[in-house]
């Protein structure tokens, strides 16, 4: 069968063409999603074996309902990242910003801690609006996640970013896919040299590669930034899972493109030195 090559790219499957070196060290997943319609078809064990597979030795997880989370972690087999997501159902998504219920419900979950240990951070978390970071709940996380020392993973565009900061200046924010709709390289690298804490995950990031090779653009800024990404899988429907390890292949082959030592801390050392990780076996 013919593969249509947009229809795979615009679902965000591999389709790539190769050249460099795969690079070939540990890697770490900083966005899981283990979602309750996951569960059934890919229970834990099914999930450990795709990581292993793909050579993915740690997560940060985080998922809709939280007990998909707490499932995931209590399982041994790899270096968990329990984070607590905003979202109880599928409504919360549109209401969080403003809802004083997910705070106490975060608080809840800090308090109760996860099998893998304290949870390390709050989200991810989506605002389709830039001005709902001014929101009372966004407002009141983002300064208990600066006092507490938790990450924060959002998935919002450049503007938000900066009011989500500018609540908690130096917390630490992942920027899910560093951008919504493809947000210019000049805008992540003005970004990143305003708030130190700011790190970009890549996963559906448009622009980063061109027929399955790097951009020059992204080139540069990986490069030298690359103490700033992450790489993660973005597990938010059950389809993904079935290309998990096609996802990660994707992933070795840019990073082969780049010095190896960039290629190293973007695929595991940035995530290590963030969440206190130990050395892969």
């Amino acid at each position: 069968m013919k593969l249509n090559r947009r229809a795979v790219l615009a679902a965000g499957l591999p389709f790539s063409v190769r050249a460099a070196t795969p690079y070939a060290g540990p890697v770490f997943d900083a966005h899981l999603h283990y979602n309750d319609d996951a569960q059934q078809p890919h229970p834990p064990e099914d999930v450990l074996a795709r990581m292993k597979r793909a050579g993915v030795h740690g997560a940060l997880v985080n998922s809709r309902p939280n007990d998909g989370t707490l499932r995931l972690v209590a399982t041994p087999g790899a270096q968990w990242v329990p984070f607590i997501r905003l979202y109880r159902n599928r409504a919360d998504y549109d209401s969080w910003f403003a809802d004083d219920s997910i705070r106490r419900m975060v608080l809840d979950l800090l308090q109760a801690g996860s099998p893998a240990g304290p949870f390390r951070g709050l989200g991810e978390f989506h605002l389709y609006d830039s001005a709902n970071a001014d929101g009372p709940t966004a407002m009141a996380l983002m300064k208990l996640a600066r006092e507490r020392g938790l990450c924060v993973l959002a998935h919002v565009d450049a503007v938000a970013v900066d009011r989500l900061l500018g609540h908690a200046p130096g917390t630490s924010l992942i920027w899910a896919h560093t951008g919504l709709g493809g947000e210019p390289v000049r805008r992540v690298r003005a970004l990143f040299d305003k708030h130190p804490g700011l790190r970009g995950e890549l996963s559906y990031r448009p622009g980063l590669t061109v027929d399955g090779r790097l951009s020059d653009d992204w080139r540069a800024l990986l490069t030298q930034h690359a103490g700033r990404f992450l790489i993660g899988s973005d597990t938010w429907i059950t389809q993904r899972w079935q290309h998990y390890e096609a996802l990660f292949a994707d992933y070795r082959h840019w990073l082969g493109e780049l010095p190896l030592e960039a290629a190293q801390r973007i695929a595991w050392g940035n995530a290590a030195e963030l969440f206190s990780l130990r050395g892969p076996a």
